[in-house]
């Protein structure tokens, strides 16, 4: 298949007057009924052309599908399906949106929430009851606002309690207002109390940066950084003030002469490749004034390779990010770096650790990660504005210096810990169980393996994971 001219004039457009938008881990489709101007059938159309010329793997798409299906089904059946045993490489992060304004200000950290994000875990092993487990707060949110904090477990949402078959209904749907019941743990049991507290979702702008702190323990200065989502500036901002704001930090750590680095990604789904390449900048070991060394690298479908590589206002540049030379670069005052990560670490995070690995030891500590190593970017139909339906189908496979990308099953930890649910301490502080492992490890007390004990109940989901573009990440190109 080749190119089309209108497919060459709609990727110039994207590219010279946009950001590619690039996403990828929160799959549940928002299904509404096609307006007459937009019809099932003509949103589908515009689907299989897009996806024909953006997919990255177009050439695995079926022959005759069902373009009768609603938009997000008919999406979802044009999928390079994931399977664990018999495709593991295969699509488990393509979706589909209704409104590709809210998904846009979404990755850009800016939703309607309550500002508290959580995991949920069934109360016993074997009981339907469900319960959440509060892993931080926005601040200044109504979560903020109303005194919910880290560590707060609730087992109830407007009087009903949790079940395996209603939690998403009452944590996700259109709930106007959502009064919490709070469990304790009192001797190993959780007892319900009469504690309760409201909040009502606001649309807000989250602040990725979240907290930063230099510890000295001995010899070592340990500098720590709490990133949530690789965004560079509020929603709709051309000032890359979140960027700036990473950028004064490590100007803090430089002057305070930190020898050990530890990033704190457990909760970060991704975000701005710009970003991540901004903050890889910062900590990369080597560069010394180097000019154009890869952080990473994209492969895409052969068209659009051929396109992008042919055309002399991109080139073979487009495929690469650079490393950028910063004055407030630490790496010369670092051995090694340390990672924080768990199962919601993902897509732009995972770019981190294998985009640094070439230049020097990253040492990961917590969980496995997600495993995704390819991106997306958020295409809408521009020749019927009425169709406001987006699509966010991966595009392409990323891979570092070393052209190394095999880790669509997650980097597994160099030392596996688990959060001790019910017993965490304030993010930050170094008795949190994550945070205490790295300090552990790099102190040469521990050498790797399991500390901690294996969670006793299950975890069947978490806030993090269905943040709105999951792994979000957007990268700025070239005009």
């Amino acid at each position: 298949m080749t190119l089309s001219t209108t497919v060459s004039r709609t990727i110039y457009g994207l590219l010279a007057t946009t950001a590619l938008w690039l996403t990828g881990c929160k799959k549940d489709p928002v299904e509404i009924n096609p307006t007459a101007a937009t019809s099932a059938t003509s949103v589908n159309d515009w689907i299989l052309a897009t996806m024909k010329d953006y997919y990255y793997w177009n050439d695995k798409l079926p022959a005759n599908p069902d373009k009768t299906l609603a938009p997000d089904k008919f999406f979802g059946s044009l999928l390079y399906k994931y399977n664990a045993t018999s495709n593991p490489e295969g699509d488990r992060f393509s979706f589909i949106r209704a409104s590709a304004t809210e998904l846009k200000a979404a990755i850009s950290g800016e939703t309607k929430t309550t500002g508290m994000e959580f995991d949920l875990l069934l109360r016993a092993q074997g009981s339907t009851d469900v319960i959440g487990v509060v892993l931080y707060v926005l601040p200044g949110s109504p979560a903020d606002k109303a005194g919910i904090k880290r560590n707060d477990i609730f087992y109830s949402v407007n009087g009903t309690n949790l079940t395996t078959t209603n939690y998403a209904t009452l944590l996700f749907g259109d709930v106007p207002m959502q009064t919490f019941g709070f469990t304790t743990a009192q001797n190993g049991t959780l007892v319900n109390s009469a504690t309760t507290k409201s909040v009502t979702a606001v649309v807000f702008q989250e602040n990725p940066v979240f907290k930063d702190s230099v510890y000295t323990l001995g010899a070592k200065k340990v500098g720590y950084l709490l990133y949530n989502q690789f965004v560079p500036g509020p929603n709709g901002s051309s000032v890359a003030s979140y960027d700036n704001q990473l950028d004064a930090i490590f100007g803090k750590f430089k002057t305070q002469g930190i020898n050990e680095l530890v990033l704190d990604l457990r909760y970060n789904p991704g975000g701005s490749v710009a970003s991540a390449t901004n903050l890889a900048s910062l900590v990369v070991k080597g560069l010394n004034g180097q000019p154009k060394v890869p952080f990473a690298r994209t492969e895409w479908n052969p068209q659009i390779t051929a396109a992008l590589k042919n055309d002399p206002r991109y080139g073979n540049d487009f495929f690469f990010n650079y490393f950028t030379n910063k004055t407030t670069n630490i790496g010369s005052q670092l051995a090694r770096l340390y990672v924080l990560t768990t199962d919601r670490t993902a897509s732009a995070s995972e770019l981190i650790i294998n985009g640094l690995r070439p230049f020097m030891p990253v040492n990961t500590v917590g969980g496995t990660t997600v495993g995704k190593n390819v991106g997306s970017i958020t295409l809408t139909d521009q020749a019927n504005k009425a169709n406001t339906w987006a699509i966010q189908p991966i595009t392409f496979r990323s891979f570092n210096k070393n052209n190394e990308s095999n880790y669509f099953e997650g980097f597994k930890p160099t030392v596996a810990v688990n959060e001790p649910y019910g017993a965490l301490f304030p993010l930050g502080d170094t008795r949190d169980a994550l945070l205490a492992a790295a300090l552990s490890h790099m102190a040469g007390q521990t050498t790797g393996g399991r500390r901690g004990t294996t969670p006793t109940t299950t975890v069947i989901g978490s806030s993090v994971s269905r943040k709105s573009g999951g792994s979000s990440m957007f990268v700025e190109l070239p005009r």
